[in-house]
């Protein structure tokens, strides 16, 4: 089949580069020209693993393209993706400005019959939007009868796993609108998807305001979850509940499940974040309260303070003179995505309390420089006290403490006699509890986790020895005293 995808981002380069790989012909659109340059170049503006050894097969035989002409895009294929970007507006809602005028442009310049297909997040309502604004074109270009059909098939793609999600789906959700349109749509959409059905069916056809409507569902799910066992966390810590054993206890009930039920420093990415508020939204132009979305989003904003509040709670407020290691930046493994990171908040609240930080990712540094500039550009003097380094191991050189935020796969087994010696007071304060405590405790290093109260430990014999040659005022810091 013919196929363009409009927007070659995250969701648009994946889907694009995917379907090639089945066989069919795709050009990928994008109005940035220096995107589509990169592209054509064999650069790929995203990290995901796999992705640029997959886009490179598929443009070398001539099945994937791209291109930033827009009406070339439109001649081109009989399905039309749109897949650009949905960013809260300011009120949480979704802006749809960059969907709309995909529609209007495919309005502009079809000449034969298209299947349009919504693979961005959209709230309920979108598809009527998308059909509006192709028929005012086709009318205004004295074209009413020019038929086309509008489809939701929205993407289930996780970070770091994309091209197996893709390849290797658990649904495939289509949308289609009643009448001889949408039947032929599906079919179309039906064929297109049909070597994903081999072995099982996994098509889920329904009508295009529900399956915009699971999207939604699904991440808010997800979401809740998460702060669901972050509150939790932080209410074990306190009653002396271990909450790694509580995640093993409640999700081997097979109506549970483990999936998503790891306590951490909080969601962060392009997905979860905007996709609460924005259901949120929807629910309040409805006339709803969604309470329970409300506290998803809430918890979630403090969660990403924990780590910070632990740090505090062990050093006291001003944490002048103190250098942290900080490693994982991104807010997910095998990603170097870094939209509503925890690690951002996290560098923003130390350096605001006078320490520096020296920090690492594994795929993220690039782009963490540019995110940490934007979270202190009124900051410059904290800007100045947040170093990236090159390797995890030069990150903990002259630092007092290591903070862990992200789980990328290097930071899980570690030689803690060697950490021990490479931090000036040897503490751990690990957001996702990455680490056996009592091999922690064996080594000499205090341990602050989320939600296990039961390994917090006071200050070891070389914190003791420290603070003992420190100055009064740098002693201050350690123990949160004052005179």
């Amino acid at each position: 089949m013919k196929i363009t995808i409009i927007g070659s981002g995250y969701v648009g380069l994946v889907t694009g580069t995917c379907l090639a790989e089945l066989g069919n012909d795709v050009l990928c659109l994008d109005l940035d020209a220096t995107k589509i340059e990169m592209l054509n170049a064999g650069e790929v503006p995203i990290y995901e693993p796999g992705l640029k050894e997959l886009i490179a097969r598929n443009h070398a035989a001539g099945r994937l393209r791209f291109t930033s002409d827009i009406e070339t895009s439109v001649s081109f294929g009989d399905i039309q993706f749109i897949a650009v970007g949905t960013p809260p507006d300011e009120d949480g809602s979704a802006d749809l400005r960059y969907v709309l005028s995909a529609a209007r442009n495919i309005g502009r310049y079809m000449t034969t019959p298209k299947v349009v297909v919504d693979k961005s997040t959209v709230p309920v309502g979108t598809g009527a939007k998308v059909r509006d604004c192709i028929a005012a074109q086709l009318q205004e270009r004295g074209l009413p009868a020019l038929d086309f059909a509008v489809v939701s098939n929205p993407e289930f793609l996780k970070e770091g796993a994309a091209i197996e999600d893709f390849m290797r789906p658990d649904r495939i959700v289509i949308g289609t609108e009643p009448g001889v349109s949408g039947q032929k749509a599906w079919e179309i959409m039906r064929s297109l998807y049909a070597p994903f059905t081999r072995n099982h069916d996994r098509i889920l056809n329904m009508d295009v305001a529900s399956a915009e409507f699971t999207k939604y569902a699904a991440n808010a799910m997800l979401a809740t979850r998460i702060s669901f066992m972050n509150e939790l966390a932080n209410l074990a810590e306190v009653v002396g509940a271990d909450i790694e054993l509580v995640r093993q206890g409640i999700g081997s009930d097979p109506r549970i499940g483990y999936s998503f039920l790891y306590a951490g420093t909080g969601y962060g990415g392009s997905c979860f974040p905007k996709d609460v508020q924005a259901l949120e939204r929807t629910a309040a132009e409805y006339g709803q309260t969604s309470r329970i979305l409300a506290a998803v989003e809430a918890v979630n904003q403090d969660q990403k303070r924990v780590l910070v509040q632990k740090i505090v709670k062990h050093y006291g407020e001003d944490l002048t003179g103190l250098t942290f290691a900080l490693w994982g930046l991104a807010f997910k493994p095998n990603t170097d995505d870094m939209r509503a990171a925890p690690s951002r908040v996290i560098i923003k609240e130390l350096v605001q309390r006078g320490a520096r930080v020296q920090a690492f990712d594994p795929v993220a540094m690039e782009e963490a420089k540019k995110a940490v500039q934007s979270d202190l550009v009124s900051e410059p003097r904290a800007i100045n006290r947040v170093r990236f380094m090159p390797t995890q191991e030069t990150a903990l050189e002259g630092t007092d403490a290591l903070v862990v935020v992200t789980e990328w796969k290097s930071f899980r087994s570690l030689d803690f006699k060697a950490i021990k010696e490479s931090l000036r007071c040897p503490v751990i304060f690990d957001g996702r509890n990455l680490y056996p405590p009592e091999e922690l405790k064996a080594a000499g290093i205090d341990y602050y986790p989320i939600g296990r109260s039961t390994i917090l430990t006071q200050a070891t014999s070389a914190s003791e020895e420290l603070m003992s040659v420190t100055s009064k005022s740098h002693a201050r810091i350690y123990t949160g005293t004052t005179d």
